[in-house]
Formats: structure tokens, sequence, C-alpha cells
């Protein structure tokens, strides 16, 4: 399996809520709790994304077939324009009003909402909740909000996606949830695709032959007792040419990387299981659990007994 799928398949990116808005402007909805990472597709008519948390750069123009990526913040506001006043806030699943009342949107269909008038802008909406320190590692991975421009194969997976919204049908959430899968991984491509001074560093790792494979293999086999010298045999170079060119493309050297990798799984197996520590250990690749208890703390600020019981007790 490639990093970004070992990844997203770990971070549980998956049971995303989706929902359809068929609005004719003008419209503002605010998002006060959003969850981790959310997927926001105009598919007729403009959109505007601004984030609320001060951020640089933090207000986006979405044309039909654009996608956005909105992570790291859980306060954000969708609108047909930004001089558009906010007229909603979305808290909890429910709708307010600016002045702290409650209202309900018009069904159009299965979740699908809004008056379906001419002129109206079609937007798609799927959050994801992400759980743990992969999920977090994910999402550091992200800006807090990224564009990708409309192209022929996301927005074919954009009108599947959109075109099932509407229906309930046995096996709905499955057919949604991978469709939304779908346009999450094209979308992360895109945006991988974009000209090598926009890159983020981590699409020029898993692009780079010698590193995208060195980082397949620690993240297929974390427990393996993996050496700078034998990854670099594995990957067909010098040991000092893997370890410069690996260090330069992600950032850290191999074994720190391996590192902050093993230390995410054990967080969370000690998070999801009853595991014990030295079985924790042993499933990261450290066969004296004090050896890992040790690496843990340096990580963790914590050891591993304490830190899942400030889990358990929060």
């Amino acid at each position: 399996m490639d990093v970004l799928s070992d990844l997203l398949h770990r971070a549980r990116a998956r049971n995303g809520q989706i929902r359809q808005l068929i609005q004719r402007p003008p419209w503002s909805m605010t998002f006060a709790d959003a969850p981790p990472l959310t997927v926001v597709a105009t598919l007729g008519g403009r959109a505007s994304i601004r984030l609320d948390d001060g951020q640089a750069g933090s207000t986006v123009q979405l044309a039909a077939g654009d996608i956005a990526l909105i992570s790291g913040t859980d306060h954000y506001t969708v609108a047909d324009s930004p001089d558009t006043p906010p007229q909603v806030i979305i808290r909890g699943g429910r709708k307010h009003t600016v002045d702290g009342g409650t209202t309900a949107g018009q069904t159009l269909a299965p979740r699908t909402y809004g008056d379906g008038l001419p002129g109206a802008t079609t937007l798609l909406r799927g959050a994801y909740e992400l759980r743990g320190d992969v999920g977090e590692r994910l999402l550091a991975m992200l800006p807090p909000l990224a564009v990708v421009p409309a192209g022929p194969r996301t927005r074919t997976a954009l009108d599947l996606l959109a075109a099932e919204t509407t229906h309930e049908e046995p096996g709905q959430d499955a057919v949604l949830n991978r469709l939304l899968d779908l346009v999450l991984v094209l979308a992360l491509r895109a945006w991988c695709a974009r000209p090598q001074a926009e890159r983020p560093s981590w699409c020029g790792a898993l692009d780079t032959p010698a590193v995208g494979d060195a980082l397949r293999l620690m993240h297929e086999h974390p427990a393996h007792r993996w050496t700078v010298a034998e990854l670099a045999t594995r990957v067909g170079q010098s040991r000092a040419t893997f370890a410069a060119r690996f260090t330069a493309t992600v950032g850290e050297p191999p074994l720190t990387y391996l590192t902050g990798w093993r230390m995410a799984l054990a967080a969370d197996l000690l998070r999801d299981t009853d595991a014990t520590v030295a079985a924790v250990a042993h499933e990261v690749g450290y066969e004296d659990a004090f050896a890992f208890s040790v690496a843990f703390k340096r990580s963790r600020g914590l050891s591993p007994t304490d830190w899942r019981r400030q889990l358990r007790s929060g």
C-alpha cells in the first residue's frame, strides 16, 4: 500500500457526512465546529470560502468544478460571495440564525437542501472525522485551505457523487463514502501535480523514486528493524546518497521519520485497543518494552501507561 493510501486508511478518513446545497444567491453559511477535514466543491455557479481564524490568504473563490480542502480549522464561512453577510451558523449539526435562533432548511431530496430555483449555486460538502495521531500526521501534510481547479477527472467523480447524494437505496452510505474518498484522493493527486514551486514537500517525497520507495517500506513494515544501510540497499542507492536525498526531501533523516511513524501508530494502539504496553512495543518494532517507553515518553511527554490513563480519564 502506498504512503498516502496508508495514511488515509489508518486515519480512518471514512464515514463522511455528505450534503448538497442548491441555493439562489445571496446565501452564506458559517460552520462553527467543523470537523478536521472537509471537502467542498462547486458544481454550478460560484462560491467563496473564508477561514474565520484570521489566517493570511484565508479567502478563496471557487468556480464551477473547483474543489477546496479545508483542514486544521473549525470555523469557516462558505457563501455565494465574500460580500454576503452571515445568514446562518451551523453548530452541533443544527442550523442557527445569526441572532441565536434555530432554523430548518428546505429539503429538496435526501441530503439536499436549498430552494432549487433558476440561477442557484450547487454546492457539495463532505465532512470527514479523522481520529488519532495518524490523522494528525495526515492533517499536518495539508494547508488550512487548498484549492484544486476543475479538471476532467475530478469533475467526473463529482458528478457521480452529486447524482448519488440525492438517492436513498440499499447500500447508499457505502456508495457515498467511497465516492467521497475518490474525490478526496483525486483532489490530493491534482494538488500534488501543480508546478514544482507550489508543491508541498511531501508530494515531492512520494514522487521521488528512492525516497518514495523507502517511505512505502517503512509504512508497510514499521516493526522491521530498519537501518539506513538496509533501506539504501533496498532502494538501490549508496547509504550516503540515500540518507542525504531522504533528509533533503522529507525534512528529517530516515530513522527519525521511522521513529515518528512508530510513535503515531503506538499512540493509536494505546488509544483504541487494550493491548499491553509490551504488545504495543512489539507491534511497532521494539523488542524491549522499556526502550519503547523511553522513546514514547520522549515523543509524547508521558509514559505509555500514563498517556493511556490520561486519555481514558479525560
